[in-house]
């Protein structure tokens, strides 16, 4: 730990200034700006709990690259942790009670044995912080009381998961003050995962928790969603001239429950079929030979569901590939696939409830107008309505960003990168 009037003048300084650059990029303006955030955020410590002994960790938001739908049927996704993120201050003082004050929220103070469950709890942080804390318990390793404040710049109901990166900077924080950082990122994610599910009260996968504890592109194989395998794929899509755009179609995510819901419903119905319980457990070759009986048997959209599937796992191993072999155009022309697949067999575009409200194939429609052949976009994560993904030429990012955010309004736009860093000890 290191003093936290120490750490502002080094930070000051430029000290750290190497380390920021790692996990944020070499640009002097974004140097200046994680300096000068990173400052603020001890300041707001030392107004909260004085000054003392502190270290800062970081867990950044996350990205579905490819793979739409697949986790819930026991498949593969590719997804990527981005350049926005959480960072936390932390102290200790001895006591037995936690002190977690997140930016813009009430604070949260609860004994670190006062961890049961209760129905009027759920859907708060508090409950994400105890389900952590007991999550870790239960996997034997060390826990304890701490003091926090944390700040975060992911986009709150944007689809980069601020939830799981919250999830993870607990999970980090509690592996370096009391397991001196030898908690896996796996079982951090799997243990956020437990969180969200058992004291949040949400049925949450566990893509969005692995790809913000791990970093980097990760490839997810669900086979056994209890010990998923995971391999970190290192790949710079700046150096390939390219950047990650994330654009806000303006669309609620409000009354889309029953949507979000048929779809794993739907592929149940062709899994009940082959009397299987996941797709996963299903071949493309059984599928086809099947389709004389099953037409009729189940409905159509389940059959074209179903078929997104199995050609969208065969995509995240593509695409996977070409980011290990260093074909990146090829692994372009994957993403496109994946979009044109969810939009007509997955049909996660827009809500037949609401047929004249389509801000998701809108935006789309603005994207492949502006971008022809300087970018791919596609629906991003869940669908219906929310963000788009789009990698575009780095000299064509600027004009994009200004033609979506003409139409769609200001800061609809957000321009990212691919961070190699998932949950971590910062200083």
């Amino acid at each position: 730990m290191i003093h936290s009037k120490n750490l502002q003048t080094q930070l000051a300084d430029g000290t750290y200034d190497a380390k920021l650059k790692e996990i944020y990029g070499v640009g002097e303006d974004v140097l200046a700006v994680q300096r000068d955030r990173y400052r603020n955020a001890v300041t707001k410590y030392e107004e909260l709990f004085g000054a003392g002994e502190v270290e800062i960790y970081s867990a950044p938001g996350r990205t579905e690259i490819c793979g739409n739908h697949t986790d819930h049927q026991h498949g593969t996704v590719l997804a990527a942790s981005i350049n926005l993120d959480a960072i936390a201050v932390v102290g200790m003082d001895g006591g037995d009670t936690v002190e977690f004050v997140s930016e813009g929220y009430e604070p949260i103070r609860f004994g670190v044995n006062d961890l049961a469950i209760t129905e009027e709890a759920k859907g708060t942080t508090a409950a994400l912080l105890k389900g952590v804390i007991k999550g870790m318990q239960d996997h034997g390793y060390k826990t304890g009381a701490f003091k926090a404040y944390v700040t975060s710049d992911v986009l709150s109901g944007s689809g980069l998961s601020s939830s799981a990166a919250l999830e993870s900077i607990v999970g980090t924080i509690l592996s370096g003050l009391y397991n001196e950082m030898t908690v896996s990122p796996v079982d951090i994610a799997i243990i956020g995962q437990y969180a969200e599910n058992v004291y949040f009260g949400k049925p949450s996968g566990l893509m969005d928790q692995i790809a913000c504890s791990v970093g980097d592109f990760v490839h997810i194989d669900f086979a056994d969603p209890a010990k998923p395998v995971v391999t970190k794929i290192n790949f710079d899509i700046t150096a390939e001239g390219y950047r990650l755009c994330i654009v806000d179609t303006k669309g609620s995510h409000a009354n889309l429950t029953d949507d979000y819901a048929a779809i794993p419903a739907d592929m149940k119905e062709v899994c009940a079929f082959f009397g299987r319980e996941y797709l996963h457990e299903i071949t493309m070759d059984e599928f086809i030979s099947a389709l004389p009986r099953l037409y009729g048997k189940v409905g159509d959209r389940c059959i074209l569901r179903a078929f997104h599937y199995l050609t969208e796992v065969e995509r995240v191993s593509r695409a996977s590939a070409a980011l290990k072999e260093k074909r990146f155009t090829d692994f372009l022309e994957v993403i496109r696939e994946s979009g044109n697949s969810s939009y007509k067999y997955l049909q996660n575009v827009y809500s037949n409830k609401y047929e004249q409200t389509q801000p998701v194939p809108a935006t789309l429609m603005l994207s492949e107008y502006y971008l022809k052949d300087n970018g791919v976009c596609r629906v991003h994560g869940g669908g219906f309505a929310g963000t788009i993904q789009a990698f575009v030429k780095e000299e064509t990012v600027a004009g994009y960003k200004a033609f979506i955010e003409s139409i769609l309004g200001k800061d609809t736009c957000h321009v990212l990168s691919i961070r190699r860093h998932g949950g971590i000890r910062v200083l």
